[in-house]
C-alpha cells in the first residue's frame, strides 16, 4: 500500500489487533506477522519499524517465543511492547525476573525520569495499562530508563538504548486505559521513526476497482452478501470492478432484525446490484430444533448456510459457470483466526466464518478484497463509495443473528418476539438521538417466565434484558447509562404492544467480566 509502513512481530498478545488498529489510525500503515519471521525475510519485506507486541509467557519458559537471529541487527526502529520489551531486554544482555511484589494488572501511575522524544508534549506522570508478571531488574548494557511504575519498589516502565533506536514500554500505549498512548504512538511513529501519514482508505477506492477488474478480468463471481458493512462494501467494490459478471446472493435464514430482508434488497436495488435472495427460513429453524448450547447453534447454524449456499451457487452455475467466490473478510478476521501469523503457542481467538469453509466446499478461487481493512476502514472505503448511512453506520451484528440472542432453544415464535422487542428498543434509541453514541445495542430474550399483572388478571409470560455498552474496539466495554426516561419508553411500549413478554431488565454488566453478547 506505501512504502512507509510498520510491522507487527505478533507474540501472542490479545492486544495485537489494537496495536494495529492504533498505529493505521496514525495514518501509517501496518501488518502482522508471526515472530519466527528471518532477518532476511523482515528485510525483504521492507518495513520502515517493527514492533514487538505483549504476550501471554515469560520469557524464561523453554518453549515461549523468542526473535529470529538477526533481527534486531536491521537498523531499524524498534518498539517492545510488555512481553516484546522484556524479550529486548533478556536477548540484549539485560535481566528479567519475577516481580517481588504483586504483579501489575489494570490500571497504573508511571513517572517519567528524563525527557524523550517518545514522551514530548506529556507531563511527567501519566496513567497506563499494565498486564505482566515479571519485571526488568537489569538494564540491557547501553540503556537507559525513561519512566519508572509508582510503588515500592518502583518498576521499569519505559527504556531505550542510547542511539535512540530501540525502545521498550512495559505498559500497553494501545488500549483506551492509556489515555496519552495515541500521542506516545505518534511521537514515536513521527519523531522517532520518521513516518508520515500516508495510510487513509478512503483514497483507495480507484485503486482497488482497477487492482479487481485486473484480478478478475473475464471471470463471473458470486458473493454472499448479509446487509452488514462488510459484506456491501466487497459487493459494491467488485460490482464497481465486473458489474453484473458479480452475482450478490442473500440467504434469508429468518434469524435477523425486524424488516432487515426487505432493507436489504431496497438497498441493493438502490446500489444497482443484481441481488439473488433464497428463502431458507424453515430450514435453519428444523436444523435449530431442541438445539440449546450457544456453540452448537452457531455450528448447526454455520453447516446450513453453507449447504444452502453451496446449492444455490451450483444452481447458478448451472446457468452460467462461475470463477470466483468473494468474501468480505476483514483484517480483523484474519487476525483473530491466526491467519497473520501469531506466536507459537499462541490461542486463536476464535475460528470466524469468513476465513474459510465455503471455497474448499465450492471449488472456486477466493477473492478477499477487504483483507487488509479493519471495520472503521471498512466504513471509509463504504462511505467513499456512496454507500448509505444505514448500512456503513450498523452497530456490529453477530454472524448467527437473533439465535445468540435468544437464550435456549430457537423457535420461530421467539424470534418473532425478539424481533419486536429489539425493534422497539431501536427505535426509541434513534428517537433519542443516542445511536451514534451507543457502540451496540440490543435485546436478549432469556428462557424464563415472569409472573405479571394483567389488568384484573395475572399473567405469566418472557423476560426480555436490553444491552447498551460503549467501546472503541470491543476488547472491553462499558455498559452504557441510557437515561432513565428512554428505558422506562422502551420497557413500557415492549410490554405493552409485547404481550407475551412481560418483564424487561437492564444489563449493567461490563466486559470484562461479561462479554458484550451473551451467547
Amino acid at each position: 500500500m506505501t512504502d512507509e509502513w510498520v510491522l507487527i512481530l505478533d507474540f501472542g498478545s490479545q492486544y495485537t489487533r489494537l496495536i494495529a488498529k492504533a498505529i493505521r489510525a496514525q495514518g501509517v500503515y501496518c501488518e502482522v506477522a508471526p515472530p519466527t519471521l528471518s532477518a532476511r525475510e523482515v528485510r525483504e519485506r521492507g518495513p520502515r519499524a517493527l514492533v514487538l507486541s505483549g504476550g501471554p509467557r515469560s520469557v524464561y519458559e523453554p518453549d515461549a517465543p523468542r526473535l529470529g537471529p538477526d533481527v534486531l541487527k536491521l537498523g531499524i526502529p524498534v518498539l517492545g511492547i510488555c512481553y516484546g520489551m522484556q524479550l529486548l531486554a533478556q536477548l540484549l544482555g539485560g535481566r528479567v525476573e519475577r516481580s517481588s511484589r504483586k504483579a501489575e494488572y489494570g490500571v497504573a501511575e508511571i513517572e517519567i525520569v528524563e525527557d524523550d522524544p517518545l514522551f514530548l508534549g506529556l507531563g511527567r506522570r501519566g496513567r497506563v495499562w499494565m498486564s505482566h508478571g515479571d519485571v526488568i531488574a537489569e538494564l540491557p548494557p547501553g540503556f537507559r530508563a525513561l519512566a519508572y511504575s509508582a510503588g515500592e519498589p518502583p518498576l521499569l516502565a519505559a527504556m531505550r538504548d542510547e542511539p535512540g533506536r530501540i525502545y521498550g514500554v512495559q505498559f500497553h500505549p494501545e488500549v483506551h486505559h492509556t489515555p496519552h498512548g495515541p500521542r506516545m504512538l505518534h511521537n514515536w511513529l513521527r519523531r522517532i521513526c520518521g513516518l508520515r501519514e500516508r495510510w487513509r482508505p478512503g483514497d483507495l477506492v480507484q485503486p482497488k476497482v482497477e487492482e479487481l477488474r485486473a484480478q478478475l478480468e473475464g471471470k463471473r463471481a458470486l458473493i454472499a452478501v448479509s446487509g452488514g458493512v462488510d459484506s456491501s462494501v466487497a459487493a459494491v467494490l467488485v460490482h464497481r470492478a465486473i458489474g453484473d459478471r458479480l452475482v450478490p446472493v442473500f440467504v434469508d435464514t429468518g434469524l435477523l432484525r425486524k424488516g432487515e430482508p426487505e432493507r436489504v434488497r431496497r438497498v441493493f436495488e438502490r446500489l444497482g446490484l443484481p441481488l439473488r435472495t433464497v428463502d431458507a427460513k424453515r430450514e435453519f429453524f428444523e436444523k435449530l430444533r431442541g438445539v440449546t448450547d450457544p456453540e452448537g447453534k452457531r455450528k448447526a447454524i454455520g453447516e446450513t448456510f453453507i449447504r444452502v449456499f453451496e446449492r444455490e451457487a451450483r444452481r447458478l452455475e448451472r446457468e452460467e459457470p462461475l470463477d470466483v467466490l468473494v468474501q468480505g473478510t476483514i483484517y480483523s478476521d484474519v487476525i483473530e483466526s491466526g491467519g497473520a501469523g501469531t506466536a507459537h503457542g499462541a490461542e486463536t481467538i476464535k475460528s470466524h466464518h469468513n476465513v474459510g469453509g465455503l471455497p474448499a466446499q465450492l471449488g472456486f478461487e477466493l477473492v478477499e478484497p477487504l483483507r487488509e481493512f479493519f471495520k472503521d476502514e471498512v466504513r471509509e472505503l463504504g462511505r467513499a463509495l456512496g454507500l448509505p448511512e444505514e448500512i456503513v453506520d450498523e452497530p456490529p451484528f453477530p454472524g448467527p443473528g437473533l439465535a445468540v440472542r435468544i437464550l435456549g432453544e430457537v423457535t420461530p415464535e421467539k424470534v418473532a418476539l425478539l424481533q419486536e422487542a429489539d425493534a422497539i428498543l431501536r427505535e426509541e434509541i434513534q428517537r433519542a438521538k443516542l445511536h451514534r453514541e451507543i457502540w451496540q445495542y440490543f435485546a436478549v430474550l432469556l428462557p424464563v417466565r415472569s409472573v405479571a399483572v394483567r389488568g384484573d388478571g395475572r399473567g405469566y409470560g418472557y423476560v426480555v434484558a436490553l444491552r447498551a455498552v460503549h467501546s472503541r474496539d470491543g476488547m472491553t466495554a462499558d455498559w452504557y447509562k441510557i437515561p432513565h426516561g428512554v428505558l422506562e419508553r422502551i420497557s413500557s411500549r415492549i410490554t405493552n404492544e409485547v404481550p407475551p413478554i412481560t418483564r424487561v431488565v437492564y444489563d449493567i454488566t461490563s466486559k470484562p467480566p461479561g462479554t458484550i453478547e451473551w451467547e
